[in-house]
Order: structure tokens, then C-alpha cells, then sequence
């Protein structure tokens, strides 16, 4: 009858499919980008950070944060073998690609300057929409906006606000697009509805 292995004897996995590291455009090469792409694997490149901060105010050096996708996993050495050339930040595991991709734009960090999620680019298939998918909160908050725009501007027809949403609300355009065309559908005409019994 074999022994088991204790827990302090089992090797420990070092290895994950996801990376991240930090470029700095004074110190990548001109075809950094290129090198990257050459690789054959998703990644995603934040926008630019040109306006962070220090700790006492002092201007952060402008710089992008990558992230790897990989279908298997890779350990440290694998990766580092592949951003060498880039002359950046050592790489560093990612426990959450949505956190990570959200910390891009500082999506949940208001005291820092808040970039466009749609700077945000994609490379080698890579997509980034589904990880910005909102939450059941933020989907209260959109159901509340929403509501509040409707009966602000009188709202009767369903069309409306679509167009509306189309151009100047995506987060909106999102959810009626998908899972909530129903409700405010409803809401509308009912609104409708209501004001033509009342001219009766």
C-alpha cells in the first residue's frame, strides 16, 4: 500500500495562464507592439497612463499595462523569455483578468484619473467586453438612470430611447440590447397608456 504524499511534498505550481507587466515608451523598443504580436497569443494593452500619480502628487512616468492570455499555463521564465526585449517591468501573475482589465481604466479606483475603456486595445483575438459585463448594483443604478430619463423627458415611445441610449448612453444601449427590453418596453407604453386615459 503506497504512503501519500504529504501536502509538503507536493510541488507547488507556479505556472497560470495569465500575465501582466508594465512598459515604459522611453525605454520599449519602437516595435515593442510588433514583438508582442509576433507571439501569436491575446493580449491587451491599457490606454496610455500619462496622468497618474505618486503618493505625493508627484507625476507617474507615462506607461501602458499588458496583459498575456494564454490557453495553457507558463511560468515565470517562459514569460520573461518573451517581454525581454521589451525592456520592461518583470512580469507578474494574474489572479482576475476582469480586475485586471478594470484596473486598466481605474474603473473602481474614482480618486484616480478614470481612462476610456474604449482606448483599451485588443490583439490576437483577444476581447475585453465581456469582462466589463455590469454587476447586479450597477445594473440597478442603469434600471434607476434609466427610469429617471424617461419621465424627465416625457418619454411614450420605446424608440426613443434607444436612439438615446445608441448614442450617448452605451452602458444603457447594453442592457436593452440584451436582458431588459421587455421592462422598459412595458414601462413606456404603460406610460403611454396612462396618458391617453387621462385625455379621456
Amino acid at each position: 500500500m503506497g504512503s501519500k504524499k504529504s501536502s509538503e511534498n507536493l510541488k507547488k505550481d507556479d505556472r497560470t495562464r495569465n500575465w501582466t507587466f508594465i512598459v515604459y515608451p522611453d525605454s520599449a523598443p519602437e516595435n515593442w507592439e510588433q514583438i508582442l504580436i509576433n507571439q501569436a497569443v491575446p493580449w491587451f494593452c491599457s490606454p496610455l497612463h500619462d496622468s497618474d500619480l505618486n503618493a505625493d502628487d508627484s507625476e507617474k512616468k507615462p506607461h501602458w499595462h499588458c496583459a498575456l492570455c494564454f490557453e495553457n499555463k507558463k511560468n515565470y521564465e517562459q514569460i520573461l523569455e518573451i517581454i525581454s526585449p521589451l525592456n520592461c517591468t518583470i512580469p507578474q501573475k494574474v489572479k482576475s483578468m476582469k480586475s485586471m482589465l478594470r484596473y486598466f481604466i481605474h474603473a473602481d479606483n474614482p480618486e484616480k484619473h478614470q481612462y476610456e475603456k474604449s482606448d483599451i486595445r485588443c490583439f490576437g483575438g483577444a476581447e475585453y467586453e465581456s469582462f466589463f459585463l455590469p454587476t447586479r448594483t450597477d445594473k440597478m443604478s442603469f434600471y434607476g438612470e434609466i427610469i429617471d430619463w424617461i419621465e424627465e423627458n416625457d418619454i411614450i415611445e420605446f424608440c426613443d430611447l434607444v436612439t438615446y441610449a445608441r448614442m450617448n448612453e452605451p452602458d444603457w444601449a447594453s442592457m436593452l440590447y440584451t436582458n431588459s427590453t421587455i421592462f422598459f418596453n412595458s414601462y413606456i407604453t404603460s406610460r403611454r397608456n396612462k396618458r391617453t386615459a387621462n385625455d379621456i
